[in-house]
Protein backbone atom coordinates (compact mmCIF):
# COMPACT_ATOMS: atom_id res chain seq x y z
CA UNK A 1 0.00 0.00 0.00
CA UNK A 2 1.19 3.52 -1.02
CA UNK A 3 2.39 5.60 1.81
CA UNK A 4 0.22 8.88 2.24
CA UNK A 5 1.68 12.28 0.70
CA UNK A 6 1.39 15.95 1.37
CA UNK A 7 -1.82 17.30 0.50
CA UNK A 8 -2.30 18.57 -3.41
CA UNK A 9 -1.43 22.31 -3.72
CA UNK A 10 -1.09 24.34 -6.75
CA UNK A 11 1.63 25.03 -9.24
CA UNK A 12 1.64 28.88 -8.67
CA UNK A 13 1.16 29.01 -5.43
CA UNK A 14 4.10 26.45 -4.18
CA UNK A 15 6.48 25.99 -7.10
CA UNK A 16 5.83 28.90 -9.37
CA UNK A 17 6.85 31.24 -6.84
CA UNK A 18 10.46 28.99 -5.77
CA UNK A 19 13.57 30.67 -7.99
CA UNK A 20 15.49 27.10 -7.96
CA UNK A 21 18.79 27.21 -10.45
CA UNK A 22 22.04 25.56 -11.58
CA UNK A 23 25.11 26.70 -9.94
CA UNK A 24 28.58 24.95 -9.69
CA UNK A 25 30.42 24.72 -6.42
CA UNK A 26 33.58 26.70 -6.38
CA UNK A 27 35.10 25.97 -2.70
CA UNK A 28 34.46 23.62 -0.08
CA UNK A 29 35.26 23.53 3.53
CA UNK A 30 34.25 22.00 6.58
CA UNK A 31 32.77 24.14 9.31
CA UNK A 32 33.00 22.50 12.76
CA UNK A 33 30.91 25.46 14.60
CA UNK A 34 27.78 23.99 13.70
CA UNK A 35 25.77 21.66 15.88
CA UNK A 36 26.71 18.57 13.24
CA UNK A 37 29.33 18.88 10.87
CA UNK A 38 29.00 20.46 7.80
CA UNK A 39 30.46 21.80 4.88
CA UNK A 40 30.57 25.64 3.79
CA UNK A 41 30.12 25.50 0.28
CA UNK A 42 30.81 28.80 -1.83
CA UNK A 43 28.78 28.20 -5.27
CA UNK A 44 28.46 29.72 -8.29
CA UNK A 45 25.01 31.31 -10.04
CA UNK A 46 26.46 32.70 -12.96
CA UNK A 47 24.36 36.21 -13.35
CA UNK A 48 22.63 35.67 -10.18
CA UNK A 49 25.71 35.86 -7.91
CA UNK A 50 28.17 33.57 -5.92
CA UNK A 51 26.26 32.46 -2.48
CA UNK A 52 27.42 30.78 0.12
CA UNK A 53 25.35 27.48 1.28
CA UNK A 54 26.04 25.01 4.35
CA UNK A 55 25.10 21.63 4.09
CA UNK A 56 25.52 18.03 5.16
CA UNK A 57 26.70 16.58 2.64
CA UNK A 58 29.74 15.42 4.36
CA UNK A 59 29.53 11.89 3.22
CA UNK A 60 31.43 13.50 -0.11
CA UNK A 61 34.83 14.39 -0.38
CA UNK A 62 35.59 18.30 -0.75
CA UNK A 63 37.22 16.73 -3.79
CA UNK A 64 33.83 15.12 -4.76
CA UNK A 65 32.16 18.06 -4.26
CA UNK A 66 34.46 20.77 -5.74
CA UNK A 67 33.17 21.80 -9.51
CA UNK A 68 30.03 19.56 -8.70
CA UNK A 69 26.85 21.32 -10.22
CA UNK A 70 23.91 21.82 -7.74
CA UNK A 71 20.22 23.10 -7.76
CA UNK A 72 19.84 25.62 -5.14
CA UNK A 73 16.51 27.72 -4.00
CA UNK A 74 17.86 31.68 -4.76
CA UNK A 75 14.96 33.05 -2.67
CA UNK A 76 14.75 31.70 0.49
CA UNK A 77 15.70 33.96 3.22
CA UNK A 78 19.02 32.86 4.45
CA UNK A 79 19.28 30.65 7.55
CA UNK A 80 20.72 30.57 10.47
CA UNK A 81 22.87 27.94 11.87
CA UNK A 82 24.22 27.94 15.28
CA UNK A 83 27.01 30.96 14.38
CA UNK A 84 27.08 30.84 10.92
CA UNK A 85 24.81 32.41 7.96
CA UNK A 86 23.47 30.27 4.59
CA UNK A 87 22.38 31.94 2.07
CA UNK A 88 21.23 29.33 -0.50
CA UNK A 89 19.93 25.98 0.50
CA UNK A 90 21.15 23.40 -2.06
CA UNK A 91 18.68 20.45 -2.68
CA UNK A 92 19.84 17.18 -1.33
CA UNK A 93 17.96 13.61 -0.50
CA UNK A 94 19.38 11.44 2.60
CA UNK A 95 22.33 9.89 1.91
CA UNK A 96 21.79 5.80 1.66
CA UNK A 97 22.03 4.17 4.89
CA UNK A 98 23.03 7.81 6.97
CA UNK A 99 21.67 7.96 9.85
CA UNK A 100 23.00 10.78 10.74
CA UNK A 101 21.14 13.77 8.41
CA UNK A 102 23.74 13.40 5.76
CA UNK A 103 22.72 14.20 2.01
CA UNK A 104 23.78 13.85 -1.04
CA UNK A 105 23.20 16.56 -4.22
CA UNK A 106 20.67 16.75 -6.75
CA UNK A 107 22.40 17.40 -9.67
CA UNK A 108 21.89 17.84 -13.64
CA UNK A 109 22.63 14.45 -15.67
CA UNK A 110 24.06 17.02 -18.05
CA UNK A 111 26.71 19.88 -17.75
CA UNK A 112 23.49 22.53 -17.89
CA UNK A 113 24.84 26.15 -17.85
CA UNK A 114 25.26 28.04 -14.86
CA UNK A 115 22.22 29.93 -13.44
CA UNK A 116 19.58 27.91 -15.49
CA UNK A 117 16.21 27.44 -13.97
CA UNK A 118 14.64 24.28 -12.66
CA UNK A 119 11.42 24.43 -14.39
Amino acid sequence: MPKDTKPIVSFEETFDKLDIRVGRVTDVNLETRTHKPTYKMAIDFGKFGNRISYGRFTMHTPEEIKGKLVLGVLNFEPRQMGPVKSEVLILGVQYPKAEGGEATFISPAVNAKIGSKLF
